[in-house]
């Protein structure tokens, strides 16, 4: 995208700029249909006046409104180019992490188009990328380390994105198999109540991952992959005793482990394995009186080489945008009456009592 000088003058203490849009770009790929990637950028900066003539487009307002609306279509225009459409959350998305780079709130080191453009998996005509900065480091930390730990709220992609790095590396033929675990109802995995075989009992809680291989893997290789062991999804237990080489492992729901559980696990790794380790602090079922490994391990290996924390938040959401306020409503609620997910410290019941 180019920027042009205009003959028009803006009001004192306001600026205006010009860009065209390059020819091989239709213009409803940077407008939106209806003009609905417009709408989203006039939402955000309600102080500046933006117009479109043919391929022009121009706005006119304070100063740094003015340059972030520049950089924000630069960014589109990026994006547009590697063939990748455009959509109202990308553009919602773009928009936040230009203001945070504005405001001092980030580093500014990668630009939206960089995160956007990140592909990690293609499956079945669909492309799993990250969709935010803290989500592309945490991608790029399970790069470079050989364990990670993902923590952060519901809906923040943290299990998703684990699971795409695994197949990811299956395939290129980085690692040998996949495994995958969490605990099992409680971490005491206390199954004996439920009705069934050991296999019904247990597939219920580790049915959420078995629906994400779904989405990045053929399903009907799935079973022959299983059955040859190359992918092997099991609770917590079963990793006991066990050393683990050539392997992606990845613990789901490690807010529900104990402190034991989770050196038990940590002490599994073996030669040319990868762990990720994810889970929110924020939901720890364990019973009263006991520690979540989740949290203690943070103070135990923070700054230990080669293991790495990423945390993510509220503004990593990336379900239905009332998922990200309900998180921050929660937070908000507790920071006001000195609770834990909205429940009083100590209290019983699911949620209500967090592992110290």
């Amino acid at each position: 995208m180019t920027q042009t000088p205009t003959a028009h003058t803006p009001a004192q203490g306001q600026a205006r700029v010009q860009f065209t849009v390059p020819a091989q770009h239709p213009m409803v790929t940077v407008l939106g249909s209806g003009d609905s990637l417009l709408r989203v950028i006039e939402k955000a900066f309600p102080g500046a006046d933006i117009h479109v003539r043919g391929n022009e487009i121009s706005a006119v307002g304070d100063a740094t409104e003015v340059a972030l609306i520049s950089r924000v279509f630069d960014e589109m225009m990026l994006v547009l180019r590697t063939g990748q459409p455009m959509t109202e959350d990308a553009v919602e998305r773009s928009i936040a992490m230009l203001k945070a780079s504005e405001n001092g709130e980030s580093d500014g080191q990668e630009t939206p188009a960089q995160v956007l453009t990140q592909n990690i998996l293609s499956s079945r005509g669909r492309t799993i990328r990250p969709k935010t900065l803290n989500q592309k480091r945490y991608v790029d930390a399970i790069d470079k380390h050989t364990i990670v730990f993902g923590i952060g709220p519901a809906g923040t992609g943290k299990t998703y994105l684990a699971m795409a790095k695994a197949v990811q590396a299956l395939q290129s033929k980085q690692v040998n198999r996949i495994i995958l675990t969490r605990p099992a109802v409680e971490a005491g995995e206390r199954l004996g109540f439920l009705p069934g075989t050991l296999y019904e009992k247990i597939d219920p809680y580790l049915r959420p991952l078995y629906d994400a291989l779904h989405d990045m893997l053929d399903p009907d290789s799935i079973p022959r992959l299983m059955a040859a062991g190359t992918i092997e999804v099991a609770p917590l237990a079963y990793m006991r005793g066990r050393t683990l080489n050539d392997a992606f492992i990845i613990l789901d729901e490690a807010q529900n482990t104990s402190p034991e559980q989770m050196k038990m696990f940590l002490t599994r790794l073996g030669f040319d394995s990868k762990i990720v380790i994810t889970g929110d602090v924020t939901q720890v079922d364990l019973p009263d009186g006991t520690k979540s490994g989740l949290r203690q391990v943070q103070d135990i290996l923070e700054g230990v080489d080669d293991v790495h924390f990423s945390r993510l938040s509220s503004h990593d959401v990336v379900r239905h945008k009332l998922v990200g306020r309900i998180v921050d409503a929660y937070e908000k609620y507790d920071s006001q009456h000195g609770t834990e997910n909205g429940t009083h410290k100590g209290g019983r019941g699911r949620s209500g009592h967090k592992g110290k």
